[in-house]
């Protein structure tokens, strides 16, 4: 479904659902593994502990697909683990205006994050058809294959090819093309590899969207709760702070990493280090934001360390294209070898790691729709 028709309705239908439990009588607290239900101090341990381990990450790791997929991981569990937390506090906090008004917030955050889930869909295709552009890379220049003119002839255009998809025109709205029958338009077959085409077909975001802006309506008016607020919600306001502070990092690190239309990176973050999660989620929004400003990063389609290593490894290669003569001298196709030996590498370890990336996206997307129809299922069940 989406993100704009759920937002107007199940999120709307589950949010009642969730405030109706004024209506019921008592909830049975949840409970996680080994029994113990969850509370607020546990909660932000946990979301403490998460952020820990992704900040311990090495500058070599950080950005990185398999980094990614750890914060996904992380941000899974605390969604989860937030799931649980409302569902086992008392009906009677749950009642009060604020915490109603709390969860509304919070529930009109996470809608916002859908669309970024549907943009980091397309991006995550745009990079799987980069990856069919550097297998046809491997194809010409592949070891067993006698290197001739025609063969680097072959893998230039492919590279040329390459490097305009991967140019950073923040102004090609086509990018946000919509069509639901990938390779049943009626446009050109020989036009599917232009930027155009390195969309998703089935999840593609509207024309008019920007990631910049859905970050900044999820982040608008974020702020640490004051002190009558966590006494008027027997501290569940915390909770709720901290898991919209989770979403916005995610998403905007996501939008960081993978290439989506209109990135912007301006995100202010405002938390008191009073929290435990703090510092952590601080010191990766600061490295982060200085890996952008590095001046092999400025200009760069996204932060994904696979994408530096593709544009890296690709401007080797073509160099030494250029610059080759035939016959070629022993010295000479061992280099070329030697490149397309550590290109080789690069698209299987891009292979490897894009499709679980995906799944994990698809994943978060899924979790936050189940969150708001499938949450009063399960209350129904233990008021029944």
């Amino acid at each position: 479904m989406p993100a704009a028709e759920f937002q107007g309705s199940a999120a709307a239908q589950f949010g009642r659902s969730v405030f109706s439990l004024k209506r019921h009588s008592h909830v049975t607290p949840v409970v996680m593994d080994g029994g113990q239900s969850l509370d607020l101090d546990t909660f932000q341990s946990h979301v403490s502990d998460c952020f820990q381990q992704l900040s311990s990450s090495s500058s070599h790791d950080l950005l990185s697909l398999s980094w990614l997929r750890d914060l996904l991981d992380s941000f899974l569990r605390i969604h989860h683990q937030f799931k649980l937390l409302i569902l086992s506090t008392p009906k009677s906090h749950l009642s009060k205006p604020t915490v109603d008004r709390l969860l509304s917030d919070y529930f009109e955050r996470s809608v916002k994050g859908l669309d970024v889930c549907n943009a980091i869909r397309d991006g995550i295709e745009q990079m799987r058809q980069w990856h069919k552009l550097l297998e046809i890379v491997l194809c010409a220049l592949d070891r067993d294959r006698t290197l001739g003119e025609g063969q680097f002839r072959r893998a230039k255009k492919a590279l040329i090819d390459l490097a305009i998809a991967m140019l950073d025109d923040k102004d090609n709205t086509t990018l946000a093309h919509r069509n639901r029958s990938f390779g049943r338009s009626n446009t050109p077959a020989k036009d599917y590899r232009s930027v155009g085409h390195f969309r998703s077909l089935s999840w593609s975001v509207s024309r008019s969207w920007s990631a910049a802006r859905q970050l900044q309506a999820i982040g608008n008016n974020l702020c640490a709760p004051r002190p009558n607020e966590i006494a008027a919600t027997n501290g569940l306001a915390t909770a709720v702070f901290t898991v919209n502070s989770v979403l916005l990092f995610v998403m905007w690190a996501l939008v960081a990493a993978i290439p989506c239309q209109d990135r912007g990176l301006q995100v202010h973050f405002t938390i008191p280090r009073t929290f435990g999660w703090a510092a952590p989620l601080l010191s990766l929004h600061e490295r982060i934001m200085e890996e952008s400003k590095r001046r092999d990063r400025r200009n760069a389609c996204a932060l994904l360390k696979e994408i530096h290593q593709i544009e890296k490894c690709s401007r080797l290669i073509s160099e030494l294209a250029d610059s080759v003569q035939f016959p070629l001298s022993e010295d000479k196709e061992g280099e070329v070898r030697q490149r397309v030996q550590e290109l080789s590498e690069l698209c299987e370890g891009m292979k490897e790691g894009l499709d679980p990336l995906e799944r994990q996206v698809r994943e978060v997307f899924h979790g936050i729709v189940r969150s708001r129809t499938e949450g009063m299922d399960s209350l129904g069940k233990t008021n029944e």
